[in-house]
């Protein structure tokens, strides 16, 4: 059997556990580089609640997290997969019981849990939507705005759009800890909390804006912003008006920063009840989504940026495009000489 049969055969897997969600991808390679998904699962399992109170992950977040990861086993055990990946992230970073956790994980369903760092993370989430990034543009800064933290990196963009991060910067905020900071559990927020929200988020953007010169970039237009995170999609969904989350829609969606401004506004201003009616929200983000609007709104005036590019794919998709570029096979190389009189005799690749 040839080798690219082979690998064109193979299942792949990835996990993003995150401080707020638990995902999981499944895939297969198609030809020309891409994949195709043939399962996927996410749930909100808010493993990070209370660490940047305590610094320990809590017994029942490691509970609800467990009870997650056994679901996704149970799809990779089903789906036959080969090859896999699964990655933790900010909340593990911190946690002084991660090893515990990550014991315990193994034990009770068989998931090695690799927590990476936060390069490793930005790495991850650039390869997984670098495709969204237009031609034309010579800069984009992709940023992810987590539960714990938000993650900001600065890509280069080369002829034939291939990138290269030249710089990238974790800030300690994200939609887990900020809410908590602020006592957001089931709360509404006075408006002028918001905006020490935004203002706490912008002065951790200034040593980002010292080291690359964003500003300037801006103004010669030579770059595009692309956010990743369910508060970029969640507010893309509010903005196009939608019955209830449709990824086809959102994914690579394109938004005005004057109207991501309006209605993170309004979503701030909303009482929990308000918030927890809309579909694309919920009860499980009802409390989480003001702190992401807060976030946004402090990336989006920090740097005046009249649009920004939505993203529905991330970590796992750079998982599994890494994964399946390890398991690519050589290409054949063409002879540097060929005797055309002599008869050619063909070569099979296996292997």
């Amino acid at each position: 059997m040839r080798q690219q049969d082979r690998t064109m055969r193979g299942v792949y897997s990835a996990i993003d556990l995150g401080t707020n969600n638990c995902r999981l991808l499944i895939a297969k390679p198609t030809r020309g580089g891409g994949f195709r998904v043939i399962d996927a699962f996410s749930r909100i399992v808010r493993l990070g609640e209370g660490v940047s109170v305590n610094n320990r992950l809590s017994d029942e977040a490691m509970d609800r997290t467990i009870d997650a990861l056994k679901v996704c086993a149970e799809k990779i055990a089903r789906r036959g997969v080969t090859c896999m990946r699964h990655v933790a992230t900010e909340a593990c970073r911190v946690a002084d019981n991660t090893d515990e956790f990550v014991a315990r994980v193994k034990r009770e369903t068989g998931i090695n849990l690799d927590v990476i760092s936060a390069g490793e993370e930005a790495r991850l989430a650039v390869m997984g939507c670098q495709s969204l990034i237009a031609p034309g543009n010579r800069n984009a800064l992709v940023f992810d705005i987590g539960g714990g933290s938000t993650e900001l990196i600065w890509v280069r963009v080369h002829p034939g759009q291939r990138t290269e991060i030249s710089g990238w910067m974790s800030i300690p905020w994200g939609v887990v800890n900020l809410s908590e900071s602020f006592g957001m559990a089931g709360q509404n927020l006075p408006i002028e909390h918001y905006n020490e929200m935004v203002k706490l988020v912008v002065d951790h953007l200034q040593a980002f804006e010292d080291a690359h010169q964003v500003s300037d970039v801006v103004r010669k237009r030579k770059i595009q912003f692309l956010g990743t995170s369910g508060t970029v999609t969640t507010l893309a969904s509010l903005h196009l008006n939608l019955p209830r989350y449709i990824r086809d829609k959102v994914d690579g969606a394109w938004m005005k920063s004057q109207d991501i401004h309006a209605l993170s506004r309004r979503v701030a201003e909303m009482t929990h009840e308000e918030r927890a009616a809309q579909v694309c929200i919920g009860p499980e983000r009802a409390d989480l989504v003001v702190a992401g609007c807060a976030i946004l709104e402090a990336i989006l005036g920090m740097w005046k940026v009249p649009s920004l590019r939505v993203a529905d794919r991330g970590i796992r998709e750079g998982i599994l495009r890494g994964l399946m570029q390890m398991e690519q096979p050589p290409r054949r190389a063409r002879p540097k000489y060929r005797n055309r009189n002599k008869p050619q005799k063909k070569v099979e690749q296996d292997g």
